[in-house]
């Protein structure tokens, strides 16, 4: 079984840049795409999903914002939507989507950006301790399960190209990768760094100033981490950086599983 995720930064310029071809290129059997920024009726009319797959889309109410969207072969229930009884009960930014897949359990996941302003980046801590406590409880599933997605946190100095220079940036404050360790501590396993070990320095994200892209100067924050089932059955994982040259400021970060 192969699942990817992938942050678009907006689907209707992903379609116009050609995400068709990777759709085709990497073959995959669930795709958990992020930043979505589209309503079902604001999709291109000339547009439609790969045969054989079916989508389930969850967009944010505000128009031209977050949301995610998650595209199967397979035969795929939706389980829910965003997290009851917390900052954002209705889950109106679009950001969490519960799947099952057969045995696999899949949470499609954009944790919000603390960059813009103080406000976010306090709004993004409190939803990520409840968010933490939202996936929890998944631990003790029966199920393969993998939590996927943008989490907008570069976890180690290996996921990040200017470690030292960006110890002040939203996305790499102490805190924050202090609350990544402790998600891992809980028991989730980031399968990337599972299959490829600590030291390899690839992102999965690069800003669109100072020709990042180009020198290769990126973030890794798009994860997949899984539960101990998913990690016995985990085959590979990879980043694929070319559609994130071509498609997105994101590059799909692609599982198998056996």
């Amino acid at each position: 079984m192969r699942i990817v995720t992938w942050n678009v930064n907006g689907i209707r310029a992903a379609i116009r840049k050609g995400i068709d071809r990777f759709f085709e290129k990497i073959d995959a059997d669930v795709w958990m795409l992020q930043e979505v920024r589209c309503l079902e009726e604001q999709l291109p009319k000339d547009w439609s999903i790969p045969s054989g797959y079916e989508m389930i889309l969850h967009p944010a109410e505000k128009k031209g914002y977050s949301g995610v969207a998650t595209i199967s072969n397979t035969e795929m229930i939706e389980e829910g939507r965003g997290m009851k009884g917390t900052i954002d009960p209705n889950d109106s930014e679009g950001r969490v989507l519960v799947t099952k897949h057969d045995d696999v359990l899949l949470v499609n996941t954009y944790l919000p950006s603390g960059s813009s302003k103080e406000e976010r980046q306090q709004y993004k801590e409190t939803w990520m301790s409840q968010w933490r406590d939202f996936i929890r409880p998944l631990l003790q599933s029966d199920y393969t399960v993998i939590v996927a997605g943008d989490l907008n946190i570069a976890h180690t100095g290996n996921d990040i190209w200017n470690p030292k220079g960006n110890a002040k940036t939203s996305g790499f404050l102490p805190h924050e990768r202090e609350w990544f360790s402790d998600l891992l501590g809980d028991g989730w396993y980031d399968l990337f760094r599972e299959h490829v070990g600590p030291d390899e320095k690839i992102y999965s994200w690069w800003s669109n100033r100072g020709q990042a892209r180009a020198k290769d100067r990126g973030w890794r924050i798009d994860y997949l981490l899984g539960n101990e089932a998913a990690r016995d059955r985990m085959k590979s994982v990879e980043i694929d950086r070319q559609g994130g040259l071509e498609v997105s400021d994101h590059a799909p970060v692609i599982l198998d599983l056996h």
